[in-house]
């Protein structure tokens, strides 16, 4: 069974750093891309950023490019995504995703954790 735990997650202020974990488990994880998305309240949900664990390959929403690092730890199977310079508008629920590729990733095919919620304060 395929398990994805979001953590890190909290209240910083504006300008601020958070970084978020996504510990999986049940799957090859050398196999497979992780990704993290985020909804807000009110808004549609928006890919944010993806990892391609067997290459290394990354990919980054324009809105976080920058500000966003994702990277991957294959000997903890776990992924990571380190915030910089957060703005308010970062406010959101963020999600990790499991896929085949980071293109599965992005149509948001896959499988998904629970959620870590994420508060940037102005």
């Amino acid at each position: 069974e395929v398990q994805l735990v979001e953590s890190g997650g909290g209240l910083v202020q504006a300008g601020g750093s958070l970084r978020l974990s996504c510990a999986a488990s049940g799957f090859t994880f050398d196999d497979y891309a992780i990704g993290w998305f985020r909804q807000a309240p009110g808004k549609e949900r928006e890919g944010v950023s993806c990892i391609s664990t067997s290459d290394g390959g990354t990919y980054y929403a324009d809105s976080v490019k920058g500000r966003f690092t994702i990277s991957s730890d294959n000997a903890k199977n776990t992924v990571y995504l380190q915030m910089n310079s957060l703005k308010p508008e970062d406010t959101a629920v963020y999600y990790c995703v499991a896929g085949t590729t980071c293109r599965v990733v992005a149509r948001g095919r896959g499988s998904w954790g629970q959620g870590t919620q994420v508060t940037v304060s102005s």
